[in-house]
């Protein structure tokens, strides 16, 4: 893992922390948050690489974002930089870019706009999937469910349709213009279809 070996030179702490996010991102429950998912952020994010300020944060924060993740709590994203935080700290992480970090992670619970460039660019890349072609979103929509099959349909239908009205009634899901030309028109029409078949 070529970002750690800028903070530590131990080949087993690296071992170590890479072996952690990779337990998180393969687990069994796991259908959408998985390795594929920061595959995809990366890709995303790469193409913006010469507007993003903290790479080496952004990093950070695309590998813990959601490291914790439990379909019966709501409290994953600040469990997420909690860790983040701790595992940071082990390296000597700047404070400043830990701060950072943190404020990334937590971004991602609600996907507002943020005065932080860097954050915007990062919660974008993290709502690309929805502005994908229809046939994909839809793969996502399922494994999205599968993630969520503890809940029966008659709970989690009306919490997946709170979602998505909550994204198609927003002036703007991307916040950045890179994103919103790239994506808002087929993010909505997407949003919408699986609204129609809910």
């Amino acid at each position: 893992m070529h970002l750690l070996k800028n903070y530590t030179n131990s080949e087993s702490i690296i071992a170590e922390f890479w072996g952690e996010i990779e337990h998180s991102y393969t687990h069994k429950k796991r259908y959408y948050h998985t390795l594929s998912h920061l595959d995809n952020l990366l890709a995303q994010l790469t193409a913006v690489k010469h507007k993003i300020e903290g790479w080496d944060t952004i990093l950070f924060t695309l590998f813990y974002h959601d490291v914790v993740y439990n379909a019966l709590k709501s409290d994953n994203e600040e469990q997420s930089a909690a860790l983040a935080e701790k595992r940071m700290k082990q390296i000597s992480v700047p404070d400043y870019m830990i701060r950072n970090c943190k404020n990334q992670i937590l971004a991602t619970k609600k996907h507002l706009t943020d005065t932080e460039s860097d954050t915007n660019y990062f919660t974008d890349a993290d709502l690309s999937i929805l502005g994908e072609n229809l046939e994909n979103y839809m793969v996502y929509a399922q494994n999205v469910r599968k993630e969520y099959s503890v809940y029966p349909d008659p709970v989690y239908i009306p919490g997946r349709k709170k979602v998505l009205e909550h994204f198609i009634k927003m002036e703007r899901i991307y916040k950045t213009d890179y994103f919103y030309h790239k994506f808002e028109n087929q993010a909505k029409h997407n949003l919408q279809f699986e609204l129609g078949r809910l």
